[in-house]
Protein backbone atom coordinates (compact mmCIF):
# COMPACT_ATOMS: atom_id res chain seq x y z
CA UNK A 1 0.00 0.00 0.00
CA UNK A 2 1.47 3.19 -1.06
CA UNK A 3 1.83 5.81 1.51
CA UNK A 4 2.12 9.33 2.19
CA UNK A 5 4.14 9.13 5.16
CA UNK A 6 7.40 7.14 6.28
CA UNK A 7 5.31 4.17 7.77
CA UNK A 8 7.51 3.93 11.18
CA UNK A 9 6.85 8.01 11.58
CA UNK A 10 2.90 7.16 11.21
CA UNK A 11 3.38 4.18 13.46
CA UNK A 12 4.94 6.66 16.36
CA UNK A 13 2.02 9.65 15.39
CA UNK A 14 -0.71 6.53 15.64
CA UNK A 15 0.78 5.65 18.81
CA UNK A 16 0.50 9.64 20.24
CA UNK A 17 -2.98 9.38 18.87
CA UNK A 18 -3.83 6.54 21.14
CA UNK A 19 -2.17 7.70 23.76
CA UNK A 20 -3.79 11.37 24.20
CA UNK A 21 -7.23 9.16 23.56
CA UNK A 22 -6.60 6.77 26.58
CA UNK A 23 -5.53 9.76 28.88
CA UNK A 24 -8.67 11.75 27.69
CA UNK A 25 -10.48 8.64 28.83
CA UNK A 26 -9.00 8.27 32.26
CA UNK A 27 -9.10 11.82 33.20
CA UNK A 28 -12.40 11.50 32.78
CA UNK A 29 -13.00 8.93 35.05
CA UNK A 30 -10.70 10.42 37.87
CA UNK A 31 -13.05 13.51 37.87
CA UNK A 32 -16.04 12.42 37.59
CA UNK A 33 -18.75 12.22 40.49
CA UNK A 34 -21.09 9.67 39.23
CA UNK A 35 -20.04 6.07 39.13
CA UNK A 36 -22.01 5.57 35.47
CA UNK A 37 -18.64 6.95 34.46
CA UNK A 38 -16.18 6.11 37.04
CA UNK A 39 -16.90 2.45 37.38
CA UNK A 40 -19.29 1.37 34.21
CA UNK A 41 -17.40 3.43 32.16
CA UNK A 42 -20.33 4.44 30.46
CA UNK A 43 -18.13 7.24 28.27
CA UNK A 44 -16.50 7.76 25.22
CA UNK A 45 -13.06 10.23 24.43
CA UNK A 46 -12.04 10.25 20.68
CA UNK A 47 -10.42 12.63 18.61
CA UNK A 48 -11.29 13.72 14.88
CA UNK A 49 -9.84 15.50 12.44
CA UNK A 50 -12.18 19.08 10.91
CA UNK A 51 -14.07 17.23 8.93
CA UNK A 52 -14.59 14.97 11.73
CA UNK A 53 -13.88 12.29 10.39
CA UNK A 54 -12.69 9.85 13.79
CA UNK A 55 -8.65 9.31 14.27
CA UNK A 56 -8.23 7.47 17.40
CA UNK A 57 -10.84 6.22 20.40
CA UNK A 58 -9.77 5.66 24.16
CA UNK A 59 -10.19 1.50 24.49
CA UNK A 60 -11.89 1.80 27.94
CA UNK A 61 -14.81 3.55 26.56
CA UNK A 62 -17.62 1.85 25.39
CA UNK A 63 -18.53 1.29 21.28
CA UNK A 64 -22.14 3.00 21.79
CA UNK A 65 -20.26 6.44 23.62
CA UNK A 66 -16.52 6.28 20.94
CA UNK A 67 -18.69 5.02 17.88
CA UNK A 68 -21.25 7.84 17.64
CA UNK A 69 -18.51 10.55 17.69
CA UNK A 70 -17.99 11.07 14.28
CA UNK A 71 -21.88 12.06 13.88
CA UNK A 72 -21.86 14.50 16.65
CA UNK A 73 -19.23 16.35 14.56
CA UNK A 74 -21.49 16.50 11.70
CA UNK A 75 -24.64 17.29 13.57
CA UNK A 76 -22.82 20.50 15.75
CA UNK A 77 -21.18 21.58 11.60
CA UNK A 78 -24.17 21.04 9.86
CA UNK A 79 -26.83 22.98 13.09
CA UNK A 80 -23.37 25.67 13.30
CA UNK A 81 -23.68 26.28 9.22
CA UNK A 82 -27.78 26.38 10.04
CA UNK A 83 -27.42 29.21 12.06
CA UNK A 84 -24.20 31.13 10.10
CA UNK A 85 -22.42 30.64 12.85
CA UNK A 86 -18.69 30.12 13.26
CA UNK A 87 -16.20 27.92 15.08
CA UNK A 88 -13.19 30.09 17.22
CA UNK A 89 -10.20 29.17 19.51
CA UNK A 90 -11.53 28.64 23.03
CA UNK A 91 -15.26 27.59 22.58
CA UNK A 92 -16.49 24.36 23.80
CA UNK A 93 -20.00 23.49 22.86
CA UNK A 94 -22.55 20.62 23.99
CA UNK A 95 -24.58 18.59 21.76
CA UNK A 96 -27.14 16.17 22.55
CA UNK A 97 -29.36 15.89 19.41
CA UNK A 98 -30.27 12.37 18.73
CA UNK A 99 -31.34 13.24 15.74
CA UNK A 100 -28.40 14.97 14.29
CA UNK A 101 -25.78 12.37 15.43
CA UNK A 102 -25.60 11.81 19.13
CA UNK A 103 -26.96 8.36 20.14
CA UNK A 104 -29.94 9.61 22.76
CA UNK A 105 -30.34 12.63 24.81
CA UNK A 106 -28.35 11.54 27.85
CA UNK A 107 -25.19 10.70 26.03
CA UNK A 108 -24.19 14.59 26.55
CA UNK A 109 -21.21 15.61 23.83
CA UNK A 110 -18.34 18.01 24.74
CA UNK A 111 -16.17 19.25 21.89
CA UNK A 112 -13.58 20.60 21.95
CA UNK A 113 -11.97 22.80 18.63
CA UNK A 114 -8.40 22.07 18.07
CA UNK A 115 -6.40 25.04 15.76
CA UNK A 116 -2.81 24.47 14.54
CA UNK A 117 -1.18 28.18 12.97
CA UNK A 118 -5.06 29.74 13.42
CA UNK A 119 -6.70 27.15 10.75
CA UNK A 120 -8.65 24.44 12.33
CA UNK A 121 -7.27 21.04 12.59
CA UNK A 122 -9.89 18.94 14.51
CA UNK A 123 -12.01 18.41 17.31
CA UNK A 124 -11.58 16.62 20.90
CA UNK A 125 -14.35 15.12 22.15
CA UNK A 126 -16.03 12.99 25.21
CA UNK A 127 -19.46 12.09 25.29
CA UNK A 128 -20.63 10.07 28.70
CA UNK A 129 -24.07 9.02 30.15
CA UNK A 130 -25.68 11.26 32.71
CA UNK A 131 -28.02 10.12 35.47
CA UNK A 132 -30.81 13.25 34.68
CA UNK A 133 -31.38 14.94 31.66
CA UNK A 134 -34.44 16.37 32.95
CA UNK A 135 -37.11 14.21 31.61
CA UNK A 136 -40.34 13.95 32.86
CA UNK A 137 -39.00 11.28 35.89
CA UNK A 138 -35.94 11.04 37.86
CA UNK A 139 -33.04 9.30 36.43
CA UNK A 140 -32.00 8.85 32.17
CA UNK A 141 -32.93 5.65 31.50
CA UNK A 142 -36.35 3.72 32.32
CA UNK A 143 -38.13 5.99 30.39
CA UNK A 144 -40.20 4.27 28.48
CA UNK A 145 -43.37 6.07 29.36
CA UNK A 146 -41.79 9.31 27.02
CA UNK A 147 -44.24 9.99 24.26
CA UNK A 148 -42.27 12.45 21.91
CA UNK A 149 -38.84 13.92 21.93
CA UNK A 150 -39.53 16.86 24.34
CA UNK A 151 -40.43 14.11 26.83
CA UNK A 152 -37.22 12.68 27.26
CA UNK A 153 -35.58 15.68 28.68
CA UNK A 154 -33.08 18.79 27.66
CA UNK A 155 -31.96 19.44 24.15
CA UNK A 156 -28.77 20.77 23.21
CA UNK A 157 -28.43 21.74 19.14
CA UNK A 158 -24.47 22.58 19.36
CA UNK A 159 -24.98 25.23 22.71
CA UNK A 160 -22.07 26.95 23.23
CA UNK A 161 -20.82 26.55 26.57
CA UNK A 162 -17.46 28.99 26.53
CA UNK A 163 -17.48 31.12 24.41
CA UNK A 164 -13.22 32.15 23.39
CA UNK A 165 -12.40 30.75 26.27
CA UNK A 166 -14.67 32.08 28.62
CA UNK A 167 -17.68 30.19 30.71
CA UNK A 168 -21.52 30.80 29.04
CA UNK A 169 -23.07 31.62 32.45
CA UNK A 170 -26.40 31.37 31.51
CA UNK A 171 -26.17 28.05 30.00
CA UNK A 172 -24.79 26.36 32.83
CA UNK A 173 -27.44 28.41 34.81
CA UNK A 174 -30.32 26.82 33.00
CA UNK A 175 -28.62 23.43 33.41
CA UNK A 176 -28.25 23.53 36.96
CA UNK A 177 -31.90 24.72 37.34
CA UNK A 178 -33.30 22.13 35.10
CA UNK A 179 -31.77 18.99 35.93
CA UNK A 180 -31.96 16.92 39.30
CA UNK A 181 -28.82 15.94 41.63
CA UNK A 182 -27.27 19.14 39.54
CA UNK A 183 -24.04 19.09 41.46
CA UNK A 184 -23.35 15.23 39.86
CA UNK A 185 -24.75 15.96 36.74
CA UNK A 186 -23.25 19.29 36.23
CA UNK A 187 -19.60 18.08 38.16
CA UNK A 188 -19.46 15.33 35.46
CA UNK A 189 -20.24 17.45 32.62
CA UNK A 190 -17.46 19.84 33.63
CA UNK A 191 -15.06 16.91 34.05
CA UNK A 192 -15.91 15.93 30.32
CA UNK A 193 -14.83 19.49 29.63
CA UNK A 194 -11.70 19.33 30.94
CA UNK A 195 -10.42 15.57 29.69
CA UNK A 196 -11.48 16.96 25.72
CA UNK A 197 -8.96 19.88 26.72
CA UNK A 198 -6.33 17.90 27.95
CA UNK A 199 -7.10 16.15 24.34
CA UNK A 200 -6.96 19.18 22.68
CA UNK A 201 -3.73 20.80 24.06
CA UNK A 202 -1.90 16.92 23.53
CA UNK A 203 -3.30 17.31 20.00
CA UNK A 204 -1.58 20.60 19.49
CA UNK A 205 1.55 19.61 20.81
CA UNK A 206 1.67 16.77 18.53
CA UNK A 207 0.99 19.21 15.47
CA UNK A 208 3.48 21.43 16.92
CA UNK A 209 5.91 18.43 16.79
CA UNK A 210 5.54 17.21 12.95
CA UNK A 211 3.54 19.94 11.49
CA UNK A 212 0.03 19.40 10.17
CA UNK A 213 0.85 18.23 6.80
CA UNK A 214 2.82 15.19 8.26
CA UNK A 215 0.42 14.58 11.00
CA UNK A 216 -2.53 14.89 8.09
CA UNK A 217 -0.52 11.96 5.68
CA UNK A 218 -0.14 9.96 8.78
CA UNK A 219 -3.96 9.51 9.72
CA UNK A 220 -4.90 9.39 6.20
CA UNK A 221 -2.51 6.69 5.78
CA UNK A 222 -4.08 5.08 8.87
CA UNK A 223 -7.09 5.17 7.62
CA UNK A 224 -6.33 3.80 4.52
CA UNK A 225 -4.57 1.27 6.26
CA UNK A 226 -8.01 0.09 8.39
CA UNK A 227 -10.09 0.49 5.36
CA UNK A 228 -7.95 -1.97 3.61
CA UNK A 229 -7.90 -4.64 6.47
CA UNK A 230 -11.58 -4.57 6.67
CA UNK A 231 -12.43 -4.83 2.85
CA UNK A 232 -9.54 -7.89 2.86
CA UNK A 233 -11.45 -9.36 5.56
CA UNK A 234 -14.79 -8.33 3.67
CA UNK A 235 -13.64 -9.95 0.41
CA UNK A 236 -12.99 -13.61 2.03
CA UNK A 237 -16.45 -14.00 2.09
CA UNK A 238 -18.33 -15.56 -0.99
CA UNK A 239 -20.58 -12.42 -2.11
CA UNK A 240 -23.88 -13.21 -2.04
CA UNK A 241 -27.02 -12.44 0.71
CA UNK A 242 -27.28 -13.33 4.21
CA UNK A 243 -30.25 -12.70 6.02
CA UNK A 244 -32.09 -13.18 9.74
CA UNK A 245 -35.33 -11.86 11.55
CA UNK A 246 -35.57 -11.66 15.02
CA UNK A 247 -37.71 -9.80 17.69
CA UNK A 248 -37.55 -7.61 20.46
CA UNK A 249 -40.06 -7.69 23.17
CA UNK A 250 -41.59 -4.56 22.95
CA UNK A 251 -44.06 -3.33 25.52
CA UNK A 252 -45.43 -6.44 26.19
CA UNK A 253 -47.81 -5.36 29.19
CA UNK A 254 -49.80 -3.17 26.32
CA UNK A 255 -53.32 -3.96 24.60
CA UNK A 256 -51.75 -2.94 21.00
CA UNK A 257 -50.28 -5.45 19.07
CA UNK A 258 -48.03 -2.69 17.34
CA UNK A 259 -46.45 -2.25 20.34
CA UNK A 260 -45.25 -5.75 21.30
CA UNK A 261 -43.19 -8.42 19.81
CA UNK A 262 -41.65 -6.40 17.05
CA UNK A 263 -39.85 -7.72 14.51
CA UNK A 264 -36.38 -6.51 13.61
CA UNK A 265 -34.96 -7.67 10.08
CA UNK A 266 -31.09 -7.26 8.85
CA UNK A 267 -30.04 -8.47 4.74
CA UNK A 268 -26.28 -8.44 4.23
CA UNK A 269 -25.06 -7.96 0.66
CA UNK A 270 -21.58 -9.05 -0.08
CA UNK A 271 -20.50 -7.44 -3.47
CA UNK A 272 -16.37 -8.34 -3.35
CA UNK A 273 -15.11 -6.11 -0.41
CA UNK A 274 -18.36 -3.77 -0.09
CA UNK A 275 -20.88 -4.54 2.26
CA UNK A 276 -24.76 -3.47 2.25
CA UNK A 277 -26.82 -3.50 5.46
CA UNK A 278 -30.67 -3.20 4.55
CA UNK A 279 -32.78 -3.13 7.54
CA UNK A 280 -36.19 -3.31 5.08
CA UNK A 281 -38.70 -5.56 6.82
CA UNK A 282 -38.10 -4.07 10.74
CA UNK A 283 -41.37 -3.01 12.39
CA UNK A 284 -42.13 0.82 12.16
CA UNK A 285 -41.06 3.19 14.31
CA UNK A 286 -43.49 3.56 17.37
CA UNK A 287 -44.82 6.87 17.68
CA UNK A 288 -45.46 7.49 21.29
CA UNK A 289 -43.28 4.82 22.80
CA UNK A 290 -39.31 5.43 23.14
CA UNK A 291 -37.84 2.28 21.77
CA UNK A 292 -37.30 3.83 17.96
CA UNK A 293 -33.47 4.09 17.72
CA UNK A 294 -31.42 6.82 15.66
CA UNK A 295 -30.09 5.08 12.44
CA UNK A 296 -27.29 7.96 12.95
CA UNK A 297 -25.98 7.23 16.32
CA UNK A 298 -27.38 4.16 17.38
CA UNK A 299 -28.28 1.82 14.38
CA UNK A 300 -24.99 2.48 12.38
CA UNK A 301 -22.44 1.43 15.60
CA UNK A 302 -24.55 -1.68 16.30
CA UNK A 303 -23.76 -2.61 12.13
CA UNK A 304 -20.30 -0.84 12.71
CA UNK A 305 -19.58 -2.80 16.16
CA UNK A 306 -20.67 -6.58 15.34
CA UNK A 307 -18.80 -6.49 11.15
CA UNK A 308 -15.66 -5.07 12.86
CA UNK A 309 -15.62 -7.89 15.90
CA UNK A 310 -16.20 -10.73 13.82
CA UNK A 311 -13.97 -10.00 10.61
CA UNK A 312 -11.45 -8.40 12.36
CA UNK A 313 -11.29 -9.90 15.50
CA UNK A 314 -8.39 -8.36 17.68
CA UNK A 315 -7.08 -12.10 18.85
CA UNK A 316 -5.88 -12.83 15.22
CA UNK A 317 -5.38 -9.90 13.62
CA UNK A 318 -4.15 -7.52 16.77
CA UNK A 319 -4.86 -4.47 17.63
CA UNK A 320 -6.45 -2.09 14.25
CA UNK A 321 -6.35 1.46 14.85
CA UNK A 322 -9.97 2.35 15.73
CA UNK A 323 -10.90 5.13 12.83
CA UNK A 324 -13.36 6.06 10.83
CA UNK A 325 -11.26 3.62 7.93
CA UNK A 326 -13.35 0.77 9.36
CA UNK A 327 -16.23 1.25 8.26
CA UNK A 328 -16.11 2.85 4.63
CA UNK A 329 -17.24 -0.27 2.89
CA UNK A 330 -20.28 -0.26 4.69
CA UNK A 331 -23.23 1.14 3.67
CA UNK A 332 -26.64 0.90 5.61
CA UNK A 333 -30.23 1.34 4.78
CA UNK A 334 -33.24 1.79 6.72
CA UNK A 335 -36.73 2.70 5.43
CA UNK A 336 -37.48 6.32 6.95
CA UNK A 337 -40.38 5.75 9.68
CA UNK A 338 -39.48 2.07 10.69
CA UNK A 339 -37.64 2.11 14.26
CA UNK A 340 -34.69 1.91 12.89
CA UNK A 341 -34.59 5.34 11.29
CA UNK A 342 -37.17 7.11 12.84
CA UNK A 343 -38.71 10.58 11.88
CA UNK A 344 -38.20 13.62 14.35
CA UNK A 345 -40.14 13.83 17.08
CA UNK A 346 -40.46 10.40 17.83
CA UNK A 347 -38.99 9.71 21.28
CA UNK A 348 -35.72 7.56 21.08
CA UNK A 349 -34.76 7.68 24.96
CA UNK A 350 -34.90 3.82 25.63
CA UNK A 351 -33.00 2.83 21.99
CA UNK A 352 -30.11 0.32 23.99
CA UNK A 353 -31.75 -2.80 23.86
CA UNK A 354 -33.50 -2.29 20.83
CA UNK A 355 -30.04 -1.71 19.03
CA UNK A 356 -28.57 -4.32 20.85
CA UNK A 357 -30.77 -6.62 18.88
CA UNK A 358 -29.71 -4.84 15.76
CA UNK A 359 -26.55 -6.11 16.61
CA UNK A 360 -27.51 -9.43 17.61
CA UNK A 361 -29.69 -9.75 14.61
CA UNK A 362 -26.64 -8.74 12.20
CA UNK A 363 -24.75 -11.54 14.14
CA UNK A 364 -27.24 -13.88 12.71
CA UNK A 365 -27.61 -13.13 9.68
CA UNK A 366 -23.69 -13.75 8.88
CA UNK A 367 -23.35 -16.43 10.76
CA UNK A 368 -23.66 -18.74 8.03
CA UNK A 369 -21.14 -17.42 6.05
CA UNK A 370 -18.12 -17.16 9.23
CA UNK A 371 -19.67 -20.04 11.37
CA UNK A 372 -16.19 -19.97 13.34
CA UNK A 373 -16.31 -16.11 14.00
CA UNK A 374 -19.43 -15.28 15.69
CA UNK A 375 -21.37 -16.59 19.20
CA UNK A 376 -24.98 -18.08 18.72
CA UNK A 377 -27.60 -15.81 20.21
CA UNK A 378 -26.76 -12.85 23.77
CA UNK A 379 -28.53 -11.73 26.23
CA UNK A 380 -30.14 -8.54 25.78
CA UNK A 381 -28.87 -6.43 28.83
CA UNK A 382 -31.10 -4.23 31.23
CA UNK A 383 -31.04 -0.90 32.95
CA UNK A 384 -32.61 -0.09 36.01
CA UNK A 385 -32.69 3.60 37.49
CA UNK A 386 -33.72 4.34 41.06
CA UNK A 387 -34.69 6.80 42.53
CA UNK A 388 -35.58 8.95 45.84
CA UNK A 389 -35.42 12.14 47.98
CA UNK A 390 -34.83 12.52 51.69
CA UNK A 391 -33.51 15.57 53.88
CA UNK A 392 -30.38 15.46 51.61
CA UNK A 393 -31.54 16.07 48.39
CA UNK A 394 -32.76 13.82 45.92
CA UNK A 395 -31.04 10.78 44.47
CA UNK A 396 -30.61 9.01 41.50
CA UNK A 397 -28.75 5.49 40.42
CA UNK A 398 -28.40 3.87 37.63
CA UNK A 399 -27.53 0.15 37.15
CA UNK A 400 -27.09 -1.77 33.83
CA UNK A 401 -27.89 -5.54 34.37
CA UNK A 402 -25.67 -7.54 32.05
CA UNK A 403 -26.40 -10.10 30.04
CA UNK A 404 -24.35 -12.83 28.42
CA UNK A 405 -22.86 -14.40 24.82
CA UNK A 406 -23.76 -17.32 23.08
CA UNK A 407 -21.74 -20.29 22.79
CA UNK A 408 -18.82 -19.66 20.33
CA UNK A 409 -16.94 -22.55 17.85
CA UNK A 410 -14.21 -23.65 21.01
CA UNK A 411 -15.51 -22.07 23.53
CA UNK A 412 -18.65 -21.57 25.91
CA UNK A 413 -20.11 -18.61 26.05
CA UNK A 414 -19.02 -15.32 28.64
CA UNK A 415 -21.19 -15.26 31.73
CA UNK A 416 -23.10 -12.50 32.83
CA UNK A 417 -20.82 -9.59 30.96
CA UNK A 418 -21.98 -6.92 28.92
CA UNK A 419 -22.74 -7.72 25.43
CA UNK A 420 -21.51 -6.69 22.08
CA UNK A 421 -21.89 -2.53 21.60
CA UNK A 422 -22.33 -1.83 25.24
CA UNK A 423 -19.24 -3.11 27.29
CA UNK A 424 -20.25 -1.53 30.04
CA UNK A 425 -18.27 -2.74 33.59
CA UNK A 426 -20.78 -3.57 36.63
CA UNK A 427 -20.74 -0.97 39.78
CA UNK A 428 -19.29 -2.75 43.00
CA UNK A 429 -21.35 -3.78 45.59
CA UNK A 430 -19.46 -1.69 48.46
CA UNK A 431 -20.09 1.46 46.12
CA UNK A 432 -23.40 1.05 45.93
CA UNK A 433 -24.32 0.60 49.83
CA UNK A 434 -21.75 3.17 50.84
CA UNK A 435 -23.72 5.80 48.57
CA UNK A 436 -27.17 5.26 48.35
CA UNK A 437 -30.05 3.98 50.05
CA UNK A 438 -29.53 0.42 48.57
CA UNK A 439 -28.45 -2.68 49.64
CA UNK A 440 -28.19 -5.78 47.25
CA UNK A 441 -28.50 -8.83 48.52
CA UNK A 442 -27.45 -11.31 46.17
CA UNK A 443 -25.47 -11.71 42.91
CA UNK A 444 -25.10 -15.19 41.60
CA UNK A 445 -25.45 -16.79 38.35
CA UNK A 446 -28.36 -18.48 37.07
CA UNK A 447 -28.34 -22.32 37.27
CA UNK A 448 -30.09 -25.00 35.13
CA UNK A 449 -30.76 -22.00 32.07
CA UNK A 450 -27.97 -21.62 29.71
CA UNK A 451 -28.27 -22.63 26.19
CA UNK A 452 -27.19 -26.30 25.77
CA UNK A 453 -24.70 -27.08 23.09
CA UNK A 454 -20.89 -28.28 22.11
CA UNK A 455 -20.12 -25.35 23.90
CA UNK A 456 -22.71 -24.13 26.13
CA UNK A 457 -24.21 -20.59 26.11
CA UNK A 458 -23.11 -18.10 28.56
CA UNK A 459 -24.75 -17.83 31.98
CA UNK A 460 -27.01 -14.90 33.10
CA UNK A 461 -26.43 -13.48 36.94
CA UNK A 462 -29.32 -13.09 39.47
CA UNK A 463 -29.38 -9.69 41.21
CA UNK A 464 -31.48 -8.48 44.19
CA UNK A 465 -31.91 -4.59 45.40
CA UNK A 466 -33.65 -4.00 48.44
CA UNK A 467 -34.74 -0.11 49.18
CA UNK A 468 -33.81 1.15 52.51
CA UNK A 469 -35.67 4.13 52.25
CA UNK A 470 -38.96 4.95 50.10
CA UNK A 471 -38.12 5.61 46.48
CA UNK A 472 -39.15 4.40 42.89
CA UNK A 473 -37.76 2.72 40.17
CA UNK A 474 -37.64 2.70 36.50
CA UNK A 475 -36.46 -0.47 33.71
CA UNK A 476 -35.99 -0.51 30.83
CA UNK A 477 -34.76 -3.90 29.27
CA UNK A 478 -35.80 -6.45 26.54
CA UNK A 479 -35.43 -10.42 25.97
CA UNK A 480 -38.41 -11.69 28.27
CA UNK A 481 -40.76 -12.79 25.56
CA UNK A 482 -37.93 -14.40 22.93
CA UNK A 483 -34.76 -16.53 23.57
CA UNK A 484 -31.24 -16.21 22.37
CA UNK A 485 -31.15 -18.36 19.79
CA UNK A 486 -29.30 -21.14 19.47
CA UNK A 487 -26.55 -22.19 16.49
CA UNK A 488 -25.30 -24.91 14.68
CA UNK A 489 -27.57 -27.76 16.62
CA UNK A 490 -27.42 -25.73 19.89
CA UNK A 491 -30.52 -25.12 21.95
CA UNK A 492 -31.75 -21.58 22.58
CA UNK A 493 -30.60 -20.33 25.68
CA UNK A 494 -33.23 -18.48 28.68
CA UNK A 495 -34.77 -15.23 28.66
CA UNK A 496 -34.80 -13.13 31.55
CA UNK A 497 -37.06 -11.68 33.89
CA UNK A 498 -38.15 -9.57 36.59
CA UNK A 499 -39.79 -9.75 40.22
CA UNK A 500 -41.11 -7.11 42.51
CA UNK A 501 -41.06 -8.70 46.22
CA UNK A 502 -43.16 -6.18 48.53
CA UNK A 503 -42.03 -5.51 51.77
CA UNK A 504 -45.44 -7.48 52.96
CA UNK A 505 -43.82 -10.24 50.86
CA UNK A 506 -46.45 -10.23 47.85
CA UNK A 507 -44.38 -10.96 44.26
CA UNK A 508 -45.18 -9.54 41.16
CA UNK A 509 -43.41 -10.32 37.88
CA UNK A 510 -42.76 -7.44 35.97
CA UNK A 511 -42.24 -6.75 32.03
CA UNK A 512 -39.08 -5.83 30.54
CA UNK A 513 -40.07 -2.14 30.54
CA UNK A 514 -41.50 -0.33 33.68
CA UNK A 515 -42.06 3.62 33.66
CA UNK A 516 -41.52 5.39 36.96
CA UNK A 517 -42.70 3.15 40.23
CA UNK A 518 -43.26 3.97 43.28
CA UNK A 519 -41.65 1.80 45.90
CA UNK A 520 -41.73 1.73 49.77
CA UNK A 521 -38.83 0.43 52.00
CA UNK A 522 -38.04 -2.74 52.43
CA UNK A 523 -39.50 -3.57 49.17
CA UNK A 524 -37.29 -5.24 46.79
CA UNK A 525 -36.54 -5.77 42.60
CA UNK A 526 -35.01 -9.09 41.33
CA UNK A 527 -33.44 -9.41 38.16
CA UNK A 528 -32.95 -12.47 36.74
CA UNK A 529 -30.72 -12.20 33.40
CA UNK A 530 -30.91 -14.13 29.74
CA UNK A 531 -28.66 -17.14 29.59
CA UNK A 532 -26.85 -17.15 25.83
CA UNK A 533 -27.72 -19.57 22.74
CA UNK A 534 -25.56 -22.97 22.95
CA UNK A 535 -23.57 -24.03 19.92
CA UNK A 536 -23.21 -27.04 18.51
CA UNK A 537 -25.08 -30.44 18.98
CA UNK A 538 -24.87 -30.71 22.93
CA UNK A 539 -23.82 -34.63 22.95
CA UNK A 540 -20.65 -33.53 21.44
CA UNK A 541 -19.70 -31.44 24.51
CA UNK A 542 -16.62 -33.05 26.77
CA UNK A 543 -18.01 -34.78 28.99
CA UNK A 544 -15.47 -33.52 31.65
CA UNK A 545 -17.11 -29.99 31.10
CA UNK A 546 -20.48 -30.94 31.69
CA UNK A 547 -18.96 -32.36 34.83
CA UNK A 548 -17.68 -29.27 35.87
CA UNK A 549 -20.71 -27.59 35.18
CA UNK A 550 -22.43 -30.33 37.93
CA UNK A 551 -19.27 -29.71 40.31
CA UNK A 552 -20.02 -25.77 39.70
CA UNK A 553 -23.37 -26.22 40.37
CA UNK A 554 -24.77 -24.17 37.20
CA UNK A 555 -26.29 -27.80 36.13
CA UNK A 556 -27.49 -30.68 38.08
CA UNK A 557 -26.89 -34.55 37.37
CA UNK A 558 -30.17 -34.40 35.74
CA UNK A 559 -29.56 -32.29 33.43
CA UNK A 560 -26.39 -33.40 32.49
CA UNK A 561 -28.05 -36.46 31.66
CA UNK A 562 -31.03 -35.15 29.44
CA UNK A 563 -29.45 -32.17 27.67
CA UNK A 564 -26.07 -33.55 27.27
CA UNK A 565 -26.41 -37.05 27.58
CA UNK A 566 -23.80 -37.71 30.29
CA UNK A 567 -24.14 -39.57 33.25
CA UNK A 568 -22.17 -38.63 36.56
CA UNK A 569 -21.62 -41.24 38.89
CA UNK A 570 -21.13 -40.47 42.33
CA UNK A 571 -22.09 -36.67 42.12
CA UNK A 572 -18.44 -36.13 41.40
CA UNK A 573 -16.99 -38.74 38.49
CA UNK A 574 -18.11 -39.34 34.60
CA UNK A 575 -19.32 -42.87 34.12
CA UNK A 576 -17.87 -43.11 30.41
CA UNK A 577 -19.30 -46.26 29.75
CA UNK A 578 -22.92 -45.28 30.49
CA UNK A 579 -22.41 -42.09 29.06
CA UNK A 580 -21.17 -43.75 25.76
CA UNK A 581 -24.46 -45.93 26.21
CA UNK A 582 -26.47 -43.23 26.61
CA UNK A 583 -25.22 -40.96 23.78
CA UNK A 584 -25.46 -43.85 21.13
CA UNK A 585 -28.83 -44.82 22.10
CA UNK A 586 -29.92 -40.79 21.44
Amino acid sequence: MQTRVDPFLAAVIHGALENIAIEMGHKLMRMSYSSIIRESEDFGAALTDAMGRQLCECTMSTPLQSGPIPGYIDGILHELERRGDTIKPGDVFMHNDAYAGASHGPDVGFVVPIFHQDVLAGFSVTTAHHLDIGALTPGSCGIVDAVDAYAEGLQFKAVRVYDEGKKVEPVWQILRSNIRIADLVVGDMEAQVAAARIGADRFAVLLDQYGLDTVTGAYEDLLDYSEKMMRDAIAAIPDGEYQALTHIDGYLDSDDPALKELPIAVKLTITGSDIHVDLTGTAPQTPNKPINMPLVGTVDCAVWLTLRSILLDSDKFGAIPQNSGLTRPITIFAPKGCLANPIFPAPVIARFCPGNAVADTVMKAIAPAVPQQISAGIGNLRVMAFSGANDAGPWVHMEIMEGAYGGRYGKDGMDAVDTLYANTRNNPVEDIESHLPLRVLNYELREDVAGPGQWRGGIGSIRSFELLEDGAVSVEGDGQRFSPWGFAGGADGSPANVDLIRATGQIEALPSKIPYRQLNKGDRITAYGPCGGGYGNPMKREPQDVLEDVLDELIDDQAAREKYGVVIRNGDEVDVSATEKLRTAG
